[in-house]
């Protein structure tokens, strides 16, 4: 099974589709995540109104969990918790409203979320805009949704997450991060010619890079810390920018369960996973195809780290 894992990863389009999810959860054990094993325990998913989001919060549901769900849109937000109490009457489930690309909106969410315990972070909002944006502090809006505000944010929780017996971080990646080169002295997108599939490989390089060092940093608050990509899932955030490859892929395109799965996993599965790598269909995987990316050296890595915090304001 290793083998033919290897090989679907390195087909990419095999891989990445249902197909290769369809073949590798043909191996797992049907008791792993545990049920209710995540009773007692608090979720946070950002972006949880739609797509990959609202199923890591029905799946952390469905093992107990206490969700709270975090998005921009109040309207959405009701939508999706409606839903999940539909389908778990007695599922706990609350509502936080911040837009993770603005650095007060992080704050205070965070404070509102210190009010109480927190076990379990899963940073999935995500943006793809078409022209260069910024976002309130002046940061490429890509940058600032995946790699600023998840990382201030976990920061601001570092007590909670100390305080749990058992505190998981999950970055939602992208598989299109392997396209793209850690952006040396440019983390904010300022040279070349902008496009917004490039922007969001770009951030999600740098955030993808981050996890290691970020698990050393929070090491001390004994905080597991994971990045992960989901393959290719059909999602409203696919079928709005990018159009062309969502009619291309379609019947390809995993659901948005099947994309949720490992986010899950990872923060359900016994024993925790080890921290600092990057996964994908619950498997550690490369975080660098040379052919496609290249080879990132540990100097370049702190470089961008370096930028990452002061951007972050850290």
């Amino acid at each position: 099974m290793k083998l033919l894992d290897t090989a679907l990863d390195r087909a990419v389009v095999a891989g990445y589709s249902r197909v290769g999810y369809r073949v590798r959860a043909a191996s797992w054990p049907d008791d792993d995540p545990q049920p209710e094993v995540l009773t007692g325990r608090t979720v946070v998913v950002t972006g949880a109104t739609s797509g990959i989001g609202a199923a890591i919060a029905a799946g952390a549901l469905a093992l107990g969990g206490r969700v709270i769900l975090v998005g921009r849109d109040r309207e959405r937000a009701d939508r999706v918790r409606a839903d999940l109490e539909a389908r778990r009457p007695h599922a706990r489930v609350s509502i936080e409203l911040g837009d993770m690309s603005d650095p007060h909106d992080v704050d205070d969410l965070a404070a509102r979320l210190a009010e109480d315990s927190v076990d379990v972070v899963v940073h999935n909002a995500g943006v793809m805009p078409p022209t260069r944006t910024e976002s309130p502090d002046g940061h490429e809006l890509s940058l600032a949704t995946h790699v600023l505000g998840p990382i201030r944010l976990t920061e601001r929780l570092l007590p909670q997450l100390a305080a749990s017996s058992d505190a998981r971080v999950i970055f939602m990646s992208s598989g299109g991060m392997y396209t793209a080169a850690l952006p040396v002295g440019d983390i904010d997108y300022r040279s070349g010619e902008y496009r917004g599939a490039r922007a969001y490989a770009r951030s999600k390089r740098i955030q993808t890079e981050m996890v290691p060092i970020l698990a050393e940093r929070w090491a001390d608050a004994s905080v597991m810390t994971a990045g992960m990509h989901p393959g290719w899932v059909d999602t409203p955030g696919v079928a709005e920018s990018l159009p062309r490859f969502g009619r291309a892929m379609g019947p390809l395109l995993r659901t948005v369960e099947q994309g949720a799965d490992t986010a899950v996993w990872l923060a359900a599965t016994a024993p925790r996973p080890p921290t600092g790598r990057f996964w994908h269909d619950r498997r550690p995987r490369p975080m660098n195809y040379r052919l496609l990316s290249g080879e990132t050296n540990e100097a370049d890595r702190r470089a961008v780290w370096n930028d990452v915090l002061a951007a972050a304001g850290l």
